[in-house]
């Protein structure tokens, strides 16, 4: 978790140069790449909870970034898109992405990376059973 946290502080100090966190520039950078979504669609899509995206769909909105227009066929939804200015954000933010990304790999070869993209792949699925068996009664009879 230490190298995932030190990860995030990288990007969130990179991308504060342009007054935006990791969170922020994700969400941005995904509504430029695919169009406006609900707020419920990207949480589901950036895997973040509805609260958390809410929050970050709020500060970009204020700074200018997203506005939220009722939806055509449900107006009890919203659906969220990047404004002009959003837009012309997409540019700096892969830049510090791509820039970022050239740092973390420096010296790991492309197949350590690709190794090391199997091996949490495979954690993640031995996780998914683990949380599974967790959740099972009988799993944890045994333990009492």
């Amino acid at each position: 978790m230490a190298t995932a946290r030190a990860i995030r502080e990288a990007y969130d100090t990179r991308f504060a140069a342009l007054d935006l966190n990791l969170s922020q520039a994700s969400v941005l950078a995904f509504l430029c790449n695919f169009g406006a979504h609900t707020q419920t669609q990207l949480a589901q899509r950036m895997n973040i909870g509805r609260a958390a995206t809410g929050s970050v769909v709020d500060a970009l909105e204020r700074q200018g970034f997203v506005e939220r227009q009722p939806d055509a066929s449900d107006r009890r939804v919203w659906q969220v898109s990047a404004t002009q200015s959003g837009k012309e954000m997409n540019k700096p933010i892969n830049q510090i992405d791509e820039a970022l990304r050239t740092q973390l790999r420096a010296g790991i070869s492309r197949e350590e990376r690709q190794q090391l993209a199997q091996l949490l792949l495979r954690l993640q699925s031995n996780l998914a059973g683990a949380l599974t068996d967790s959740a099972d009664p009988a799993m944890t009879e045994d333990l009492r």
